[in-house]
């Protein structure tokens, strides 16, 4: 190449502006893509419909929500506090923007949205209809219900240790107590629990448990450690990490799949009847609450079981082989010989008075007896084969099948009527699911998009203002489109400040204008550190 010869032009700046804007930027397409998987997820978190309030269904098992905005939680304890909770629709409609606190199910339930537990906030219910306009919104000071109970959870305070509930730092899994009892009566109101504080050890020492009653286990855990370790050396820290974000429950908790419900000790203690039950049959062996050790407990348990287990057998074993046993067997045979052996008031058989050659008249003939068999024979009530209850406190975990096996007997059943959660499985209420998260579910379908709902508004418009809609998007898209692509042709992004220029410039707004268009040029200087929000790729 000649010293005349112009110098060619570098690309090295398009191309880089194009590389900088491209990690920074998207397209259309794109945008719309991630609306779509963005409308998705929030179908997913909220896939009910959350226009109409329970209140008017009254009490229910339902999902309960604490407003932290409207019932702050009180400094001290000697501060007056109205609790209060709303159900899954006024969370979303009537307090969306407030400070909430998922307390999950709460039994017998009635929303406080729009009643005088929310009256000093000043927040209205948009979903009951008010009495006085006969539309939906506007409504305060209703009448709250005195039948619903409240515990520290409406404080934003879970188990028994009282922490705030964070579930950016809370490490572990946390357990709903069934909730046998209110706080009124000593129970924890279907409080959530750490397993450590179900069974009295402190949460950040649960590991340095003493475990001297069960030595295998110290041995066991070493191992595991020695194999996380040899782990952990061969794939990096990603095992150790897991460990620490979801630590193990402490030693001597039941596994999560063992057990379906738990009864706290605060509950248990409420009704302490209900500690009999620890072992047997739809029961896991009782778990201390105080830190000591289980063993002790279930095997003062057991030395009270054993007896009545190995009395019940026995009994079994003959309910079971009515027909094996010799003296039953025999005293039922005899019984059934009328002819030969029909006792009579003086002792003597009809057989005993034909050898003497003495008369006695025909007396009415006894009915046979019929051999008593297990199916024939009253079921023996269960709680005479219950152990005594222990005075140590207690946490009861439950099997599915609990209920089966709970004694209701004329003499138990009054103790199980008050709690419904002992006799029955309880149903949930949940609203009716919104019609998007039927037809959404694909997070790449337009179908219950903003961008569908668009097509379907446009498509349901008078025909004339249609019109006129589709000729103004028309005009839009034929005056951004050469807009744009000189961009493109400059092989530049093009920033927010570009776009907020044009639209004032189209709307003829001048102040709009030169603010953006000042805002646009103090912003010129090149692609690196020009501080923009590129919205480019068209």
């Amino acid at each position: 190449m000649s010293s005349t010869d112009p110098p060619l032009p570098a690309p090295l700046k398009r191309t880089s502006s194009i590389s900088a804007a491209s990690e920074t930027s998207q397209t259309a397409h794109d945008y719309i893509a991630s609306q779509l998987s963005l409308e998705a997820e929030a179908r997913e978190a909220l896939p009910y419909q959350f226009d109409t309030c329970t209140k008017p269904l009254g009490p229910l098992r339902q999902t309960v929500y604490a407003c932290l905005t409207c019932t702050p939680p009180p400094a001290s304890k000697y501060q007056q506090f109205t609790p209060a909770g709303v159900c899954y629709s006024c969370s979303i409609s009537c307090h969306g923007e407030h400070n909430l606190v998922e307390l999950f199910t709460k039994r017998d339930f009635e929303c406080d949205c729009g009643s005088t537990r929310l009256s000093t906030s000043g927040t209205p219910c948009t979903l009951q209809l008010n009495a006085a306009t006969g539309q939906k919104g506007g409504v305060t000071g209703e009448k709250a219900r005195e039948g619903n109970r409240y515990n520290q959870n409406f404080e934003g305070k879970f188990c028994g240790c009282g922490e705030e509930y964070d579930p950016e730092k809370e490490k572990g899994t946390m357990f709903q107590c069934l909730g046998l009892g209110h706080v009124q009566d000593g129970g924890c109101g279907e409080d959530w629990w750490h397993p450590e504080c179900l069974m009295g050890l402190p949460r950040t020492r649960h590991e340095e448990v003493n475990v001297e009653a069960n030595g295998a286990l110290e041995t066991v855990k070493e191992e595991g450690e020695d194999e996380e370790k040899k782990s952990a050396e061969t794939n990096g820290s990603t095992e150790e990490h897991a460990a620490i974000e979801d630590p193990p429950p402490p030693p001597g908790f039941p596994a999560e799949d063992d057990f379906d419900h738990l009864i706290c000790y605060k509950c248990v203690d409420a009704y302490p009847w209900i500690k009999q039950y620890a072992g047997t049959p739809g029961f896991l062996p009782a778990v201390p609450a105080d830190g000591s050790s289980a063993q002790a407990i279930n095997g003062h348990a057991a030395n009270h079981i054993e007896p009545a287990a190995e009395t019940a057998s026995v009994d079994d074993s003959k309910k079971r082989k009515a027909d094996d046993e010799p003296e039953a067997s025999q005293e039922s045979n005899k019984k059934a010989k009328p002819d030969t052996s029909v006792p009579h008031a003086n002792g003597a058989t009809t057989a005993d008075a034909s050898a003497n050659g003495i008369h006695i008249a025909d007396a009415p003939i006894q009915p046979a007896s019929v051999p008593v068999t297990s199916e024939d024979a009253p079921a023996q009530p269960k709680h005479l084969s219950l152990s005594p209850a222990t005075p140590t406190k207690i946490t009861l975990f439950t099997k599915e099948d609990f209920r089966d096996h709970l004694c209701r007997c004329a003499s138990c059943f009054p103790r199980l009527k008050p709690h419904r959660q002992l006799l029955e499985e309880e149903e949930v209420y949940e609203p009716p699911v919104s019609e998007s998260s039927h037809n959404g579910d694909d997070a790449g379908s337009a179908t219950g998009s903003l961008l569908s709902r668009g097509e379907a508004a446009l498509s349901s418009m008078d025909r004339v203002r249609a019109i006129e809609g589709v000729m103004a998007y028309n005009h839009v898209r034929d005056v951004l489109k050469p807009f744009l692509k000189s961009y493109a042709d400059r092989g530049e992004a093009v920033g927010a400040e570009d776009i907020n220029a044009f639209f004032a410039k189209l709307r003829g707004d001048e102040a709009a204008m030169r603010e953006a268009a000042a805002a646009a040029g103090a912003s010129n200087g090149g692609v690196d550190g020009d501080g923009r929000r590129e919205q480019g790729g068209y």
